[in-house]
């Protein structure tokens, strides 16, 4: 943990170093076509017979036939042999932990976060589609790619004191051997890894980053089915990958985007508190505020009064963290760590800046002694 001296903010001149190590992927072409030679063969995946091979990167298990893209756009099979993203990235900056949100790992520490193109779902609300949908999207405006190697991500987030090192921005499933190759050198200098992923996942990807990776927030995005299935997902899949992450020993944050008339009823808030609880009380909740983006301009911005509903409503399910995001200052009690035996105030946060952090480094309350999950 931190000292509660440098909890706050930092100041760095990010864009002064990235413009030292920045290699654009030069060209006029497509962006498909100027990623396309950034890759490696990949190891998530096996023969399918008659040159197709099936990839188990996400949980779309994509059968991709000779000189075919899967879902994702960015994986594609090459004479029978599955190539993925390697070598560039198409975002990449130093961030309060809190932001990923991780509010439960090093409480006012600094996480170099890097992410490449592409996902494997098509959210019409995606505040980041200019990155995740760049490939299937021709209005996405897209982002110079840039040349990096792992070695100089772990330099980077080594020179700007950074404990964690997090693969986000796009959907980092879909990318986790170029994640991999970064982790484990940035394991290697005591860095803790984290991943920010919409959870698709499979027991085969999870196995594969397991050893690597201490983190894996989800976003989970409703408990309808149908709703989810036109996001580009199976809900029973996220439940699975996230009751398998738990049991498997990742540090497991979840994340809610609570869209007015979509997800935000009553019972379905209560619906997603009931299930984190079955898989751990101790699991955070965030739970955030919709704003208008991409392609969903239709509903309000989500209010304070619906927020704090959903806050309330994973307390009273017995969920211990709860936290309101996206609406600063305006919830602030719920932007707070308490324990959940003595109520005592852990962490007092106002947005991304940490007031101060009274968890122990054993990771306990310091009043009453109660574990406080987390990696601390």
């Amino acid at each position: 943990m931190k000292p509660e001296a440098s909890m706050e903010t930092q100041e760095i001149d990010f864009t002064a170093a990235l413009e030292k190590l920045r290699q654009p992927i030069a060209g006029e072409a497509p962006i498909s076509e100027l990623i396309d030679p950034q890759v490696r063969e990949g190891e998530l995946y096996q023969p399918a017979g008659e040159g197709a091979v099936l990839c188990y990167a996400c949980g779309h298990r994509c059968k991709i036939s000779l000189n075919k893209r899967g879902i994702c756009q960015v994986r594609y099979n090459l004479e029978g042999k599955l190539y993925v993203p390697w070598g560039y990235v198409a975002a990449l900056n130093c961030d309060p932990t809190e932001k990923k949100p991780y509010y439960h790992v090093f409480p006012g520490s600094q996480t170099l976060t890097f992410g490449m193109l592409g996902c494997d779902m098509h959210c019409s609300f995606c505040q980041n589609w200019d990155i995740s949908q760049v490939l299937r999207d021709a209005n996405a405006p897209g982002h110079t790619p840039y040349k990096v190697t792992p070695e100089q991500i772990v330099n980077l987030a080594k020179k700007y004191d950074a404990q964690c090192l997090a693969s986000s921005y796009n959907e980092p499933l879909i990318t986790s051997e170029w994640a991999m190759a970064s982790f484990k050198l940035a394991k290697a200098e005591g860095l803790t890894c984290l991943y920010v992923s919409n959870g698709n996942a499979t027991p085969e990807v999870l196995q594969y980053i397991r050893p690597c990776t201490d983190g894996f927030k989800v976003d989970l995005k409703t408990m309808n089915d149908k709703n989810y299935r036109k996001l580009g997902a199976v809900l029973q899949n996220i439940l699975d990958s996230i009751r398998l992450a738990h049991q498997m020993g990742f540090w497991v944050e979840i994340v809610t985007l609570v869209v007015p008339g979509f997800n935000d009823s009553a019972e379905e808030l209560r619906e997603a508190a009931q299930f984190i609880k079955s898989v751990s009380p101790d699991i955070p909740w965030h739970v955030i505020a919709f704003h208008k983006d991409y392609k969903m301009t239709g509903p309000d911005n989500t209010d304070a009064r619906t927020l704090q509903r959903a806050v309330e409503t994973g307390y009273e399910e017995g969920l211990h963290y709860v936290y309101a995001g996206n609406l600063p200052g305006r919830l602030s009690r719920y932007e707070n760590t308490y324990c959940p035996n003595c109520k005592a105030t852990l962490v007092k946060r106002s947005g991304y800046l940490i007031h101060y952090c009274r968890v122990t480094g054993e990771g306990t309350c310091p009043d009453c002694g109660t574990a406080i999950a987390g990696i601390w």
